[in-house]
């Protein structure tokens, strides 16, 4: 059987283009950014034009862009950074949501513990948040608003744009981790009105181990390291040119043909729901009622464990996520009822029959038709005996 590969969201694959656009530096194009002698000023022009192609795919400008190792470092130097209590403001206060991604709930749990303030707000059975909750969450001591633009389990994508009026009006800056939503759907900073926004390269067939900042003109964030200065003072060290040249790439070629590649992705989507309502399973759709990802859809099958799903279809080549048991917290992960349920899912009231068998297909660029179909035949196989 030939692998199939329905994980995207966890990672996806290096694009070609990518890798060709990254061999100079492996090579040739390997001086320190900050030296002044040819090799240096070849390294920093690298780093320059991939900074401006990120800038590119979000609309923002190429000195708003500071690259960072992955999302989760983004996220902590910005949580981190805002959030540390001090003499003048003794309790800062943070606002999220309950289905964020662990690199935004943890950094912001660390910080209540050192005295910050934190409020997750709920989302509703669909996995929406609603922008009235936020108008009555905002306090004085607010600093910091930050909801995630799609989430990683279900794809729901969340409704960043009316955040920013009531943000604006408190003086609050407005974050949002974009690691699932940039490359697969159009990301413009502008027209979200964020202050901050995060990318993970290896989500849109960059490689791992790199991911960028969006820093909108005119907010400082306090950094978190000291040395040399470079990605203006918040990332001392010197610049990884390879992996950064690598991310500038990807958003070049996500940025391409955007609006086809959605269009495509969502075809196969619909090709893999038509052909789960022809297996005589009996699931559900997390988010179904909602704006998603065009490459994501969170199953859950009643009366399944997800492992179980996961182990049968890995026998078969498969490659798919579980939505559940992802991230328990540690005082759950004893306990099978509880631990076998996401967070999100948790957040969205989900039905346990259904929860606790819950699968995420996520696909992208590589992916065909006929990949979905002989999906849907493999996991026909695996679902059959429960019949």
């Amino acid at each position: 059987m030939r692998p199939l590969y329905f994980d995207h969201n966890a990672t996806t694959p290096l694009a070609p283009q990518v890798r060709a656009a990254m061999a100079p530096l492996l090579d040739k194009v390997f001086g320190n950014p900050s030296s002044g002698h040819a090799w240096g000023l070849d390294a920093k022009e690298a780093l320059e034009a991939a900074r401006g192609q990120v800038a590119a795919l979000i609309n923002a400008n190429p000195d708003e862009i500071c690259f960072t190792s992955c999302a989760t470092e983004a996220n902590n130097t910005i949580i981190q950074g805002l959030l540390r209590p001090d003499a003048e403001n003794p309790d800062p206060g943070m606002i999220t949501t309950q289905v964020e991604h662990p690199s935004v709930l943890e950094p912001a749990r660390e910080m209540a513990r050192r005295g910050a303030t934190l409020a997750a707000l709920p989302v509703d059975n669909q996995g929406r948040m609603h922008p009235s909750d936020l108008h009555n969450a905002l306090r004085p001591n607010t600093r910091l608003v930050s909801v995630m633009l799609a989430n990683n389990e279900t794809g729901v994508i969340q409704p960043v744009w009316e955040l920013s009026g009531p943000c604006r009006e408190h003086g609050v800056l407005l974050h949002t981790d974009a690691s699932q939503a940039v490359g697969k759907i159009p990301v413009d900073v502008r027209a979200l009105g964020v202050d901050l926004l995060t990318i993970a390269g290896h989500k849109l067939n960059a490689p791992k181990g790199i991911g960028a900042l969006f820093i909108r003109r005119g907010v400082s964030l306090p950094a978190l390291l000291f040395g040399g200065g470079q990605e203006r003072g918040l990332r001392p060290g010197t610049e990884n040119t390879l992996l950064s040249v690598g991310l500038g790439a990807a958003c070049a070629l996500a940025g391409r043909d955007l609006p086809e590649e959605m269009a495509r992705r969502r075809m196969l989507g619909e090709v893999l729901r038509d052909g789960l309502s022809r297996l005589g399973a009996d699931f559900m759709i997390f988010g179904e009622n909602a704006a998603r990802l065009p490459n994501t859809l969170l199953v859950g099958f009643r009366g399944w464990d997800a492992g179980r799903i996961v182990e049968e279809l890995a026998l078969r080549d498969v490659a798919v996520s579980a939505g559940a048991a992802c991230h328990a917290p540690e005082h759950e992960a004893n306990d099978p009822h509880k631990a076998s349920i996401s967070h999100v899912l948790r957040a969205m009231d989900a039905p346990v029959e259904y929860a606790a068998g819950s699968i995420r297909f996520s696909w992208g660029w590589g992916t065909s038709r006929e990949d979905v179909l002989d999906l849907i035949e493999r996991l026909a196989r695996v679902l059959r005996p429960a019949r």
